[in-house]
């Protein structure tokens, strides 16, 4: 059954790193456009940054813009979400997104930023 599954999540002081993973199974990221999401306690889910798979552009929503950056290794099937200078408000459940044909989310994985 295709999927995708993330991780890399955790607890980070503010101005900290972390690098999310998103793996997909039975299906290939080249031909998907490949995005992450997050969604705060209260908050809508928000569109973080995307990657399309016919000419590689991304998008970032401008509160990380700078400081996130998004990057596909197709031949591993995984997308990555580096995130530098974290801050607090950066705090959210994190969420990969694959969209062409069809449209698969992950489980999530959770993001603290906290000190």
């Amino acid at each position: 059954q295709a999927r995708v599954e993330e991780s890399g999540g955790g607890l980070v002081q503010p101005g900290g790193s972390l690098r999310l993973s998103c793996v997909a199974s039975e299906f290939t990221t080249a031909t998907y456009d490949m995005s992450w999401y997050r969604q705060a306690p209260g908050r809508e889910r928000e569109l973080v940054a995307s990657s399309a798979f016919v000419d590689g552009k991304t998008h970032y929503v401008d509160s990380v813009k700078g400081r996130f950056t998004i990057s596909r290794d197709d031949g591993w099937n995984t997308v990555y979400l580096q995130m530098n200078d974290l801050k607090p408000e950066d705090t959210a459940v994190y969420y990969c997104h694959a969209h062409r044909r069809f449209t698969y989310w992950g489980q999530g994985t959770q993001v603290t930023v906290s000190s």
